[in-house]
């Protein structure tokens, strides 16, 4: 996954890093590279933190992923990062972040949920944020039950944790061997 989320960097980076004067020339890969793992290990840390509600959220359509809060988080992070590796003064890394993240991040879902593209699947995405974990585990049925209703699953006016695993259980309520175990344990 890492591969294909530097090219779609790559491709949204031309105003933000590579004609950006901040950016010297030959840093340029080094950036797109450093904002692709900060956007990877963002999403890791949401999920293994008890955010998949709002990764999943983010992924469904249900929102705008340019202005999601996944995607504010992830900025954040990307800002972060471009400051502590490349010394760039808050206000250049903060541009950087707010020009590339919200386009990358609308990119990413809009692939995922396009069966015509087969560069980006929420199956693979959370193989690889869960290193592996979710393998064997419908996602994609999983999303499909997001998008068709309403997330708050248990009535308390939120989206949160509770609900996914309500529409966990529901979902994998004909199943035998554990399903809502293993969500339960994935990103542990």
């Amino acid at each position: 996954m890492i591969d294909q989320l530097i090219n779609l960097v790559k491709e949204r980076a031309s105003e933000a890093i590579i004609k950006n004067p901040v950016i010297p020339n030959e840093q340029n890969d080094n950036v797109i590279k450093e904002t692709s793992n900060s956007i990877v290990g963002s999403l890791k840390n949401m999920v293994s933190n008890g955010q998949i509600d709002d990764v999943l959220k983010m992924f469904s359509g249900k929102q705008n992923a340019a202005s999601s809060p996944v995607t504010n988080k992830i900025s954040g992070n990307v800002i972060n990062d471009l400051q502590e590796k490349f010394g760039l003064d808050q206000g250049a890394a903060k541009g950087i972040a707010n020009q590339l993240v919200p386009d990358v991040m609308s990119d990413l879902v809009k692939k995922t949920n396009d069966p015509d593209d087969k560069s980006f699947d929420i199956q693979g995405i959370f193989n690889s944020l869960s290193g592996g974990s979710t393998s064997g585990f419908n996602l994609q049925g999983l999303l499909n039950k997001f998008k068709g209703a309403s997330l708050d699953k248990d009535g308390d006016g939120d989206t949160d944790l509770k609900d996914l695993m309500k529409v966990v259980t529901d979902f994998g309520a004909k199943s035998k061997g554990g399903i809502l175990d293993k969500v339960k344990n994935i990103f542990n």
